[in-house]
């Protein structure tokens, strides 16, 4: 159902003119404030509606005089009178003239907005409720609004018109008064509705095969909306499954909608393929066992299985076992030759063939590839299973702009293209955490051939264009379609908990001076760079180490931090008689092993991870100038000859060897090129016949020559000074060469010295780095500093994968290095064996890494001996939200008594919460897809605070950045600072320049002479200015004052974007739900498309909300409140200090507990999102202390609201507005959103309030019947564009 538009005011009639058919002098060009077309507006017009859009406006006050009617001279006919707005007519109005031209100074009015002059060049600019602080689009002037003069500017009289002139036009009806309650109403619509439940308990909706499964299990109430097409396809093993009780309900559901789905094909002829994104623990292995089962049953006995590592084969067998596949051969890969698989020497006929990721991409010495070995015995008709387990390994095929796609990814898409008649499984909890990711899911159908999108570009660029949203629309449509399942453990009973930890006082010491030794490197290093030839010193490969180092140093430095707070936390568990796991990336193992073999295996205490690296960098990369060797007294003449002909002796300038004894006098005139093309072309020639001595020009006694080695000239050894009485065996110098080669020899031996003393200078300056490097307080190793404080080994079960540890002597003097395994246990199992101590209850506390707990469970087993309740700290978070909700996937699994408490620990330090950015950032879209909705449980508030690396993130970093380079002014006051005092904004950004000088993101840092004596200079490329990365890691080298002081400046201003963001429409708050007292469909919903393969539709759904609170249920909650004992003074109902259209607003105000806040509730819009304080409470509203004035006006406005909007009876948007109205209709798309995605974003591009461009996944939910829907919110104005456009496209497909 749609509304009937609301007729806008017709153009008025033109009054006559004389001439031709150009345009009156008088008509003025306007740009539609909705669709932004140019259009001409005919004189004496004032309001008119575009002939587009439909959007009735009315032109600026600056441009009224120009559409007054000018008339020449002569024509003394009178223009009609300009007429009022008449009663609403048919719509037959002409189009006015559209001028398509390029863009000229056009201006319109939005009604949405405020119109204010701007200061400089008195344009009037369409300015957002409550933007305070802006810059004018035409003259680029900083503005800012001055509330105290905005009635004022709004009501300032029209000026007269002089008697001569045109009759005056009548004055338009001044503006609106600004309705302060309707913009702050307004504000919240645009945001949407809150967050509700974000699990719903799941059971399968359309099978009832099959056991539950043994824990509760959830599916995200966005998924939950949606319903899987009906099931159709009858199991084989299903008698057999049902005696057994091998396979849960969940996972026979799997079963059979995987294998209805490998039954289609997609429009290029592949098969389809089917994504299982159960969560970590659900049971996905004994799935795939499950699913191998069913294909052996139908005669495809060939499969293969793809993992991560080769041990979790073990896993395979076991799970092919619980499922009756006893029969089914598992094969590793790794253990199997490059021949053949199914010839006679290999033997492989059958069976699934398990490999790994990077066994795929492996090749033989002799070229044979792992690819083609699998290609060949699959056979090119194969259509057995294709297994792509953690498949999320794959994720990099389409990286960010300027990487290379990994070989991994690429092979994957290879082997699903080289066998299309496979039956793809692709199983991972976080097989689709960002939508860039998918690239390689080829088999899904989501772009290509017969879709919306042409290629997986396309694809990608309409999500990133819809947002969180728009992810958790491609769960639900591949739901609805049948090719994804996506269910997880419960997280009722999980406790999450973000725990700051403080830097102690020593710490801090500690901590400062190590910032300060660092800036203090980086100069010392700059200055020693200067000195080497051909070295640039700011883009050489010491820097990438410095800063590589850099970061890795003050990240341990922040892992050393918390070990307190890490150890007093486990010591209160274990007494609280629970267990605990901590989890860890980094073991310091390199570190530790690189001591170790400097210092022998018996150490005074642990080794310092910090202090390791810093000496490692500092002896490996500080720039040396290379050691001159000293020239020895026998040696360095004969070495200087032999320099000087050992490149290339003897060759001419032309290229041809100069034969060494032939000599011609310098009187001769000819050329050394004529003299060489002759001795080529004489070469026949005798070569004595050129021997003559230099002295006597003599040629006796050719064969006694002497042959000066410098010069090439013949001496008699009689003519030289000394004579020579013996022929000299080796090389011989004549007099005149030997002075000038002593003379060069001691300036060279004087060079050497020089060059001897610059190197020893930088050798010492080296010396005394490391030397205050061994200096340094430094913490130790934190995961030999916590086994050691939590009891030692004998204590601590260590699952990580390094190779040896250090552990203290019995007599606590000193520690020694020993390795983790021992005679009984070989270093693979060493992991599994610790794990079992811990699981039988030998040991209390667990240490993992990312490396060594791959695939591990430690939850709190029923079958286990130890069931206490696990805590698990993250002492270092992964450096992804991936890794980490494999992490988390640890300690909360399947068959466990109790869930885990999560503390997830922070310092106070700013930069740290980089770390904490990229897992809230990979969290927020991991919910999205993952696990259909962002707002799980997991990346709850207090995390997704933490997430700094966005678009409006990398905005912030770039107003920051300038304000402090003084290029603009910061739009907030810096921390520590005040308005009153601007000497303390002054020193704060002198400071700020000064620590970003010194973590190198300003570059060419001058200190200015003259009247700017002592202020910093410099820039910041273009590549630092939005990287938030780098700064969140460059920020952890500073002091912590300085660090936190830039962090809060940072966030302050990010905080200031996101809030105009939400005012201005232009935010992205991911499925927003769409609450009221009463939702009800209004009549059936419209198949709007349906899917030719899965047979899913997309239909229309029009729902009646009412969203009032009457007066009884209002005065109840204020009971209750009282009641309760949780009331407060102020609570009680107010009405607003000022009136708008003759009325005062009422509301009902009372105290949050949790915020200390008060929660707003209102009659016709029910209880408001955002809380207010009592000051502000106080400012804009009074208590009323009559119960009968709140009634009386409470049920005014609730009758009221029900028929309009908040802005009054002669609202410019009519009907379509919703501000503030009581009952009013919701449209949502519903179903398969996908297929027409293109066709929605064109018709919501031409709606008026920004807000409604936006692409909105809403929620809503009927009070009668309790049915769900999520889908798109399409605004009322642009249903009937919708609708047209899909019926079209329908008949395209048709």
């Amino acid at each position: 159902m749609t509304q009937s538009p609301v007729q806008p005011p017709p153009p008025l009639p033109a009054p006559p003119h004389s001439g031709g058919g150009g345009a009156l002098r008088g008509d003025v060009q306007v740009r539609c404030a909705g669709c932004r077309v140019i259009l001409r507006v005919k004189t004496g017009v004032v309001e008119f509606s575009c002939p587009t859009c439909q959007l009735p406006q009315m032109l600026p006050p600056e441009l009224l005089s120009r559409a007054r009617p000018q008339f020449p001279q002569s024509q003394q006919q009178q223009p009609p009178p300009i007429q009022t707005l008449p009663p609403p007519l048919q719509p037959q109005l002409k189009p006015m003239n559209l001028q398509p031209r390029p863009p000229v100074p056009a201006h319109g009015i939005d009604p949405t907005k405020m119109q204010l002059p701007c200061a400089n060049c008195q344009a009037i600019l369409n300015v957002p409720h409550g933007l305070t602080r802006f810059s004018c689009p035409q003259c680029h002037v900083e503005l800012a609004v001055d509330v105290s003069k905005l009635n004022r500017s709004l009501t300032a009289p029209q000026s007269t018109t002089p008697a001569t002139a045109a009759p005056p036009v009548p004055s338009p009806p001044p503006p609106e008064e600004v309705n302060e309650e309707a913009i702050e109403v307004e504000r919240e619509e645009d945001e949407g509705g809150t967050a509700g439940e974000t699990f719903m308990d799941y059971r399968p909706p359309k099978l009832s095969i099959g056991p539950p499964h043994p824990d509760p299990i959830v599916e995200t109430s966005s998924l939950s909306a949606v319903q899987p097409p009906e099931p159709t396809y009858d199991l084989r093993i299903k008698e057999e499954l049902e005696r057994s009780k091998a396979l849960s309900c969940l996972q026979i559901e799997t079963l059979v909608y995987a294998c209805q789905r490998h039954l289609q094909h997609l429009a290029d002829g592949t098969r389809a393929g089917f994504f299982v994104g159960d969560g970590a623990g659900v049971g996905k292995g004994r799935t795939i066992a499950g699913l191998i089962w069913e294909n052996w049953k139908h005669g495809r006995r060939k499969a293969l299985w793809i993992s991560v590592g080769s041990d979790l084969k073990y896993d395979a067998r076991r799970d092919l076992d619980d499922v009756g596949a006893t029969c089914v051969g598992v094969n590793p890969l790794n253990k199997l030759p490059y021949s053949k698989l199914d010839s006679k020497n290999v033997g492989v006929k059958d069976g699934v063939v398990f490999l790994t990721y990077n066994s795929l991409i492996a090749s033989s010495e002799k070229g044979r590839s792992r690819l083609q070995q699998l290609v060949q015995w699959c056979g090119p008709d194969f259509d057995g299973l294709l297994i792509f387990d953690e498949c999320h390994k794959a994720k990099n095929l389409v990286p960010e702009a300027g990487s290379q796609p990994t070989r991994i990814g690429q092979a994957v898409v290879d082997i699903q293209d080289k066998i299309p008649q496979a039956r793809v499984l692709y199983c991972s909890a976080t097989g689709a955490s960002e939508p860039r990711n998918m690239g390689y899911m080829v088999r899904l159908g989501l772009w290509g051939a017969g879709t919306s999108f042409s290629d997986f570009n396309k694809f990608l660029g309409a999500l990133d264009k819809g947002g969180v949203g728009a992810l958790e629309l491609v769960a639900m449509d591949m739901k609805a379609r049948g090719m994804y399942v996506c269910r997880t453990l419960s997280y009722k009973g999980a406790e999450f908990e973000i725990v700051e930890a403080r830097l102690e006082a020593g710490m801090e010491a500690m901590y400062n001076k190590s910032a300060e030794f660092w800036a203090e490197l980086r100069i010392e290093l700059l200055s020693a760079s200067a000195f080497l030839p051909n070295e640039k010193p700011n883009s050489s490969q010491l820097w990438r180490l410095y800063w590589s180092s850099h970061q890795r140093f003050f990240r341990h430095l922040c892992m050393s931090a918390k070990v307190p707070v890490t150890v007093r936390l486990a010591k209160k568990a274990l007494s609280a008689n629970k267990c605990v796991v901590i989890g860890l990336q980094s073991t310091g193992e390199a570190r530790t092993e690189e001591a170790v073999t400097k210092y022998g295996v018996d150490l005074d205490d642990f080794v310092s991870g910090p202090r390791e690296l810093l000496l490692k960098f500092v002896e490996e990369n500080y720039p040396l100038p290379e050691q001159p060797e000293p020239l020895s007294e026998d040696e360095s003449v004969k070495e200087l000859h032999r320099k000087r002909h050992s490149a290339s002796p003897g060759v001419s300038i032309r290229g041809r060897v100069r034969k060494m004894a032939k000599w011609k006098p310098d009187s001769d005139g000819e050329s050394d090129l004529e003299s060489e093309a002759d001795s080529a072309d004489d070469s026949n020639d005798s070569d004595d016949e050129f021997q003559i001595c230099q002295i006597c020009s003599g040629e006796d006694e050719r064969k006694k020559l002497l042959h000066c080695s410098e010069c090439d000239k013949l001496f008699h050894p009689d003519c030289v000074v000394p004579p020579v009485t013996d022929l000299p065996s080796e090389a011989w110098i004549c007099h005149s060469c030997k002075e000038k080669t002593e003379e060069y020899i001691q300036a060279r031996r004087l060079y050497i010295a020089e060059l001897q003393k610059r190197y020893e200078a930088a050798l010492e300056r080296k010396l005394k780095i490391l030397e205050i490097i061994r200096s340094l307080n430094l913490p130790n190793n934190p995961l030999d500093d916590i086994v050691d404080q939590l009891g030692g080994p004998d204590k601590v079960a260590e699952i990580t994968g390094r190779r040896g540890m250090l552990v203290r002597a019995s007599n606590g003097k000193g520690v020694t290095y020993q390795a983790r395994n021992t005679k009984d246990i070989t270093m693979e199992m060493v992991n599994m064996h610790e794990k079992q101590l811990f699981m039988d209850g030998k040991k209390f506390v667990a240490i993992i890494s990312e490396a060594g707990s791959a695939g591990v469970s430690l939850q709190a087993d029923r079958r286990a001996a130890n069931q206490r309740r696990r805590v698990h700290l993250t002492l270092e978070l992964p450096w992804s939200a991936d890794r980490a909700i494999q992490q988390f996937g640890r300690t909360h699994r399947s068959n466990q008594t109790s869930a885990p408490e999560y503390r997830l620990l922070f310092t106070n330090l700013g930069g740290e919460r980089r770390f904490a950015s990229i897992v809230a950032k990979r969290l927020e879209t991991l919910g999205a897809l993952t696990q259909g909705d962002r707002r799980k449980v997991m990346a709850g508030p207090s995390l997704s605070a933490y997430n700094y690396d966005s678009n409006f993130g990398k905005k912030s970093l770039m107003v920051m950045y300038r304000g402090i380079m003084e290029q603009e002014k910061l739009p907030v006051v810096p921390p520590g600072c005040s308005t009153d005092e601007p000497e303390t904004i002054k020193e704060f950004l002198i400071k700020a320049r000064a620590a970003l000088v010194a973590v190198g993101i300003v570059r060419d840092s001058v200190l200015a002479n003259g009247k700017d004596v002592g202020k910093l200079s410099g820039r910041i490329i273009d590549s630092d200015m939005h990287d938030v990365g780098r700064f969140l890691n460059r920020l952890l080298g500073l002091p912590p004052d300085i660090q936190n002081r830039l962090f809060e400046l940072f966030t302050s201003i990010l905080d200031v974007l996101v809030h105009n963001a939400r005012i201005e429409g232009s935010f992205d708050s991911g499925i927003v739900d769409m609450k009221a007292n009463s939702v009800e469909l209004l009549s059936t919903p419209k198949t709007v498309h349906v899917d030719q393969m899965s047979g899913a539709s997309t239909m229309l759904f029009t729902f009646t909300l009412d969203r009032g609170v009457t007066w009884e249920s209002a005065s109840s909650m204020l009971e209750g409140k009282r009641r309760d004992g949780l009331g407060s003074a102020s609570d009680g109902f107010y009405e607003s200090k000022r009136e708008w259209l003759g009325r005062r607003h009422f509301i009902l105000a009372f105290e949050s507990a949790a915020s200390g806040l008060f929660k707003i509730v209102r009659p016709a819009v029910g209880e408001s999102i955002r809380e207010m304080s009592l000051s502000e409470l106080k400012t804009k509203y009074r208590k009323l202390s009559s119960l009968e004035k709140a009634r009386t006006g409470w049920e005014d406005e609730y009758e009221i609201s029900s028929k309009q909007c908040m802005h009054g009876p002669k609202c410019k948007l009519g009907e379509y507005c919703t501000v503030g109205r009581r009952i009013q209709e919701v449209n949502v798309v519903g179903g398969l959103i996908l297929p027409i995605w293109g066709t929605i974003e064109k018709a919501l591009s031409k709606q008026a309030r920004h807000s409604h461009k936006r692409i909105r996944v809403i929620r809503i939910e009927t009070t009668t019947d309790n049915q769900r829907i999520v889908g798109l919110s399409i605004p009322n104005a642009a249903v009937e564009t919708v609708l047209q456009d899909l019926a079209w496209v329908q008949e395209i497909d048709d």
